[in-house]
Formats: C-alpha cells, sequence, structure tokens
C-alpha cells in the first residue's frame, strides 16, 4: 500500500539519518503514528498546518510502500471528511511498521510558509542542506 506522511523539517532530517527507511520515534506526548491514504489530505496537513506552526515554517510530504499483509491490520480512521483517511499506528509499534517500508521514504513536496528563512535547492525544491548529503 501506498501512503504519505507530513512532516516538518526535525523529522524530515531523521528519516534522512536513517538513511530513508524509517520514520523516528514518537515523542513521549503522541501516542500514535499516522500516515495517510491520499496526496490531497497531507498536502492538507503539510501545506497548510505545517507551514504555519512548525519552526521553522515549512512542511514536507513523503510517500513510502509498505506491504499489504502488514497494513492491513490496521483501521482506515476519516477524521473529518471522507478524502482525509489515516492510520493510527500505536507508537509503540513504529518500529515494527519502519521494518515493513518497501524501499525508500521519498519526498514529494515542499511548501514554505511565511518566515522560511533556509536555502532552498531551485532543482529539488528542498532545503540546501539535503542536496548536499548532510542532514
Amino acid at each position: 500500500m501506498i501512503l504519505f506522511r507530513p512532516v516538518g523539517l526535525e523529522e524530515l532530517r531523521l528519516i534522512a539519518q536513517a538513511n530513508d527507511q524509517a520514520f523516528p520515534p514518537r515523542l513521549p506526548d503522541q501516542p500514535i503514528f499516522y500516515p495517510v491514504l491520499n496526496f490531497e489530505y497531507a498536502r492538507q496537513i503539510a501545506e497548510g498546518w505545517n507551514t504555519k506552526h512548525n519552526n521553522p515554517p515549512c512542511g514536507f510530504i513523503t510517500r513510502f510502500e509498505v506491504g499489504d499483509s502488514y497494513i492491513k491490520q490496521f483501521e482506515v480512521q476519516i477524521v473529518g471528511a471522507r478524502e482525509n483517511a489515516e492510520l493510527w499506528i500505536p507508537a509503540e509499534g513504529l518500529e515494527e511498521f519502519n521494518q515493513n517500508i518497501i524501499g525508500k521514504i521519498t519526498v514529494e513536496a515542499a511548501y514554505y510558509g511565511a518566515g522560511f528563512t533556509g536555502e532552498i535547492d531551485p532543482k529539488t525544491n528542498l532545503p540546501i542542506e539535503f542536496s548536499r548529503g548532510e542532514p
């Protein structure tokens, strides 16, 4: 199953440090990891929330695949509108979830809010640190 995950800059750095193959552990106040089922919903979060509430104000949409036989154990959750579909992975199950990611986690889109001061690579639209391989 193809999934998406909106992330901020710090989470993107941690994904890069894991060789683009794993999401970082959840923080103590984050009981679930919630990948989303479609790009549009991920865009709403990355562009509409992350660019306004993250420091620095930016959001990225990651795309990845998880094996169907593993992912079917999680029920789809609808959050608000019908297209706002996500899966709820308990924080303590994230390591097993990461082991079921097929291939690499890729960045599909990047959004920058007012006040973002980092340098952006014009070729990749990612912060320059990622084009140099320095996360």
